[in-house]
């Protein structure tokens, strides 16, 4: 591509890099200029333009920003992903439905290592995405690139962002209560709402004492295709009552304690076919806290395994809740 400022003169069928107001009003940049624009330029007493030009192998911005999204997703249906049209350079991929998105890192910086103006900036791996959720933008910074950069971008890079969709379609959340009382619904409603984003139904409440016995025999009745579980005491040791309960019920709990904060008494396990969550009590909250993590990645039957659960430290530190009792740091 030639950029550069040249007299009106040789500007025309030239592409006007910077936008510029005219004696008929504004021409914007990336516009062809046409005859009548260059008479409407010097009308308003301009001389020259900064313009670029295309060389017989270059790809304009528009088509070479579709052509590299059609590259990396190849398989629309398939990867649950929707393009956008080309504008200004830019092309986004949205989300067909909700899920978590999952990416090929490697294959992704090849694709931004390739020209300088050819890139992809997308959200992180498995975040959580709702349907026509914007996962990827792809701009081409120059008003245009050799055709050789973008084939070297859109090699290899086929598959490489993809939405995960939910595969269970209900859930039970198991309470307990340590006193005769009714516990409050926040955790419910807060629950519900996550849920809800993932597509999935709540079955009614179901609250037992706070004991081996009683929630153990609540999950071999629960109806829910995923498990969830809140106790009315927090959960401190891999022996206490819920993680027990689990056992007791012939379920089988496969890491207890996450490097995240809040949200460092979760448990996994599975009871039969069905995964179990044991929710910390920061999941009371709406706020984002390290269940959301584990949740969405089981609803969506990506595998999460003690050594995926100790990978989350790196970034774990989440914000302060307003309600947590004991602040991580004083004054």
């Amino acid at each position: 591509m030639i950029f550069g400022t040249v007299p009106l003169a040789e500007a025309e069928g030239a592409i006007l890099a910077h936008s510029l107001r005219a004696s008929t009003g504004k021409i914007p940049k990336g516009s062809y200029l046409t005859a009548a624009d260059l008479t409407a330029l010097a009308q308003a007493g301009f001389e020259a333009v900064t313009v670029a030009r295309l060389e017989a192998n270059d790809q304009h911005e528009d088509a070479a920003a579709l052509a590299l999204a059609q590259a990396l997703v190849s398989d629309e249906a398939g990867q649950n992903i929707r393009i956008s049209g080309a504008g200004a350079g830019r092309v986004n991929l949205y989300a067909r439905s909700c899920g978590i998105v999952r990416l090929d890192p490697h294959a992704l910086n090849a694709v931004n290592a390739a020209d300088p103006m050819i890139t992809i900036a997308t959200v992180p791996d498995y975040h959580r995405v709702d349907r026509d959720g914007m996962l990827a933008t792809i701009k081409i910074i120059s008003y245009g690139v050799p055709e050789t950069a973008l084939w070297q971008a859109g090699a290899g890079a086929s598959g490489s962002i993809w939405v995960q969709p939910p595969v269970y379609k209900s859930a039970t959340l198991i309470e307990t209560k340590v006193t005769d009382e009714t516990p409050p619904d926040k955790g419910r409603r807060a629950m519900g709402g996550r849920l809800q984003r993932m597509g999935l139904d709540l079955s009614p409440r179901v609250i037992v004492p706070h004991r081996e016995a009683d929630l153990a025999d609540a999950l071999t009745k629960a109806p829910g295709e995923v498990l969830l579980i809140l106790t009315g005491s927090a959960t401190s040791d891999p022996a206490d009552v819920a993680p027990s309960a689990l056992r007791q019920a012939g379920g089988t709990v496969t890491r207890f304690g996450m490097p995240v904060d809040p949200g460092n008494l979760l448990f996994l396990g599975d009871f039969g076919e069905k995964p179990v969550i044991g929710l910390p009590g920061c999941a009371r909250s709406p706020a984002l806290n390290g269940a959301d993590w584990v949740l969405e990645r089981v609803l969506c039957a990506e595998p999460v395994t003690a050594a995926d659960i100790a990978a989350m430290g790196v970034g774990g530190l989440l914000k302060e809740i307003p309600t947590r009792p004991m602040p991580r740091a004083k004054a």
